[in-house]
């Protein structure tokens, strides 16, 4: 399985941005996709996954601001960022489970500066 991702960027607080990725390669039974992210000096932490029955689970820092979404017809998982704060500041990587296995896809910087 690879993991394409893509967004990301600079924004002020209270802006909006939206990541997505785009899985390939060899994509049946994937179990569960989304997003982890990690801050400088920090451990990665899980921020949304979204299962392949369509269930969702967000980090409590995010609920009510962050939206998961998946597409199993394309395969991309896609997260929606509103109201964002410094704190969430962070290299966003995208996440797939195949069959137990983890998968990873390369870093995108979301960056929440004023």
């Amino acid at each position: 399985v690879q993991l394409q991702a893509s967004g990301g960027g600079s924004v002020q607080p209270g802006g909006s941005l939206r990541v997505s990725c785009l899985a390939s390669g060899n994509i049946l039974v994937i179990n569960g996709m989304g997003w982890y992210r990690q801050a400088p000096g920090k451990q990665r932490e899980l921020v949304a996954t979204i299962t392949s029955g369509g269930r969702r689970n967000y980090a409590d820092s995010v609920k009510a601001r962050f939206t998961i979404s998946s597409d199993n017809a394309k395969n991309t998982v896609d997260l929606q960022m509103n109201s964002l704060k410094p704190e969430d500041t962070a290299v966003y990587y995208c996440w797939a489970r195949r069959r137990g296995r983890d998968y990873w896809g390369q870093g995108t910087q979301v960056t929440v500066s004023s």
